[in-house]
């Protein structure tokens, strides 16, 4: 995610390993905003505060968590989520598709975790190629 503003504390990870003290930050900090009764559940606070607040949580979340967010009032599902993520590869990554739906995915998060995972190392893989392209060899000479 792009930083629009400089964070203030370390964003929710997808795998929820930080998710104790990310609450606890977030909670500290709506407070101090004097928007923290804006995310307790059947709050009184203005449309504008819990607005607010949204827009700021949403500053705090790992880009891949999406599978536990609502959308018009509706929940969205793993299974959803799988499909969506599907149906949006490039056409020349039919192939690859075809490989991660025949893995047999229940879980959305494990999906977006190991296409992370491979998405890191293919830049990996570019970086090390613009550094050494095809055809270019160093040869170590002993004096």
């Amino acid at each position: 995610m792009t930083d629009i503003m400089k964070r203030k504390f370390v964003a929710l990870e997808i795998s929820g390993k930080n998710y104790m003290t990310w609450v606890l930050d977030a909670e500290i900090y709506l407070d101090a905003m004097g928007l923290g009764d804006a995310i307790k559940y059947r709050n009184k606070a203005s449309t504008q505060n819990c607005a607010n607040a949204v827009i700021f949580l949403r500053h705090y979340l790992d880009e891949g968590i999406t599978s536990k967010l609502k959308l018009c009032g509706n929940t969205i599902t793993d299974y959803d989520m799988l499909e969506k993520t599907f149906t949006t590869f490039h056409a020349s990554n039919m192939v690859l598709q075809q490989q991660y739906r025949e893995k047999g995915f229940k879980k959305y998060s494990k999906l977006i975790s190991l296409l992370l995972v491979a998405e890191r190392n293919n830049e990996l893989l570019m970086r090390n190629h613009e550094n050494r392209p095809i055809g270019v060899y160093t040869i170590a000479c002993s004096g």
